[in-house]
């Protein structure tokens, strides 16, 4: 077996970010002394593991402004998105409008279930962006209009970094009774969020995209919304009050607590952090390459999230050239495997051209001075090569 170098510098913290080490620790007790099942309520073992995962759930609830029985565990972000839409569609009652509305800038995690529910008979309408990756409120009223069971929107895009005003969609969506569902993967950790104050009734996320493990996530359900709408995907024992059924995963429950513990602590002091550095980087990069347009907005943008584009330079061949010294992206991680257009860029209205020049950047929590600076040197170097080839 092959083994890839370490890279040196990791800038692709949108994509993933590595597990804090207070996070580590947390777990590894989990797997060895407190393996219990959190269901086994007849020994020891079993309620101390419960306990545990009675305290990660506080843990979460509380980053989100939420109560600890609005929160129901699962897989990941994906799953908790297609339980939210899936799940409130196959419990709408037959009058329900058979309209879902979106954003052409959706991950694939909300975009793919919706038109998978498209071929069942329900109306899926993706509405348009703005240059600035923004959505305008109009075309979502107009849809509104024509009635509506649901929609769905991103707190954070996680290619184009734009954060959409949640609470304002959700307040129009309440007008014209509609459900909202939001994915707020990208923001949890890096924004304050109030589950409350955006108005949502279905809020998803991933424990890995705040310094937690892979593989466990959530979904916040208000208890109201709960009690009309929302059946389960999974069955078979009835756990997470029969919403979400099979054996909990114990170590990455706990280990997702404790990233949440540690973003409520440190939110401000890292998105602050990761702000500077963002604009630290791409001044320095600007001093050498020149004008770098930025996809999506210039500010009201995730912390740490860049996308730009750097003209005369192919992303794939700097992808290429930095090798193992700098981890970045063309896309997002979603479709960075597969040689299709990213459908954000395609949605800005992006030329080809420089849709094919676009990289995106994720500065995160353990980012430093030193790594922005090494970056910098280096994205430089292998863009003024490729440049100089092409001449």
């Amino acid at each position: 077996m092959s083994h890839t170098r370490r890279t040196t510098i990791y800038l692709d913290n949108n994509a993933t970010t590595p597990l804090d080490p207070r996070v580590l620790d947390a777990m590894l007790p989990v797997f060895s002394e407190h393996f219990g099942n959190p269901a086994s309520a007849t020994h020891a073992w079993g309620w101390y593991a419960a306990e545990l995962v009675t305290i990660a759930r506080e843990r979460v609830a509380n980053l989100i402004r939420a109560r600890p029985e609005e929160i129901i565990f699962t897989s990941g972000a994906t799953e908790s998105c297609n339980l939210a839409l899936k799940g409130a569609v196959a419990a709408a009652p037959s009058s329900a409008p058979k309209q879902l509305i979106t954003v052409t800038t959706e991950h694939r995690a909300t975009l793919d279930p919706l038109r998978t529910l498209g071929t069942r008979g329900w109306k899926i309408t993706e509405l348009p962006v703005q240059r600035d990756g923004t959505l305008e409120m109009k075309s979502l009223e107009h849809a509104l209009q024509q009635g509506a069971y649901l929609v769905s929107v991103l707190l954070a895009n996680n290619e184009i970094g734009v954060l959409h005003d949640v609470p304002a969609i959700a307040a129009l969506a309440r007008r014209h009774g509609a459900l909202i569902h939001c994915d707020a993967t990208q923001a949890l950790g890096k924004l304050q969020i109030d589950v409350t104050t955006l108005g949502v009734d279905f809020l998803s996320c991933s424990a890995h995209k705040l310094y937690g493990p892979k593989g466990i996530g959530a979904l916040f359900v208000r208890e109201s919304t709960r009690q009309q709408v929302l059946a389960p995907l999974l069955e078979g024992g009835g756990h997470e009050r029969g919403y979400r059924s099979g054996t909990l995963n114990t170590p990455g429950i706990v280990g997702f607590g404790m990233a949440c513990e540690i973003a409520a602590q440190s939110l401000h002091s890292d998105a602050h952090q990761m702000t500077q550095l963002a604009h630290a980087l791409l001044t320095r990069l600007e001093q050498s390459l020149g004008p770098l347009p930025l996809n999506g907005p210039g500010k009201e943008r995730l912390p740490g999230n860049l996308n730009i584009v750097i003209p005369g330079v192919d992303s794939s061949r700097l992808l290429g050239a930095l090798g193992t010294t700098v981890a970045l992206s063309a896309s997002s991680a979603c479709q960075s495997a597969t040689p299709h257009a990213s459908h954000v860029l395609t949605a800005l209205g992006l030329p080809p051209a420089q849709q094919r020049q676009s990289i995106r950047i994720g500065i995160g929590r353990f980012t430093t001075e030193a790594d922005v600076e090494g970056a910098a040197s280096a994205i430089t170097h292998a863009a003024e090569k490729i440049r100089r080839s092409a001449t």
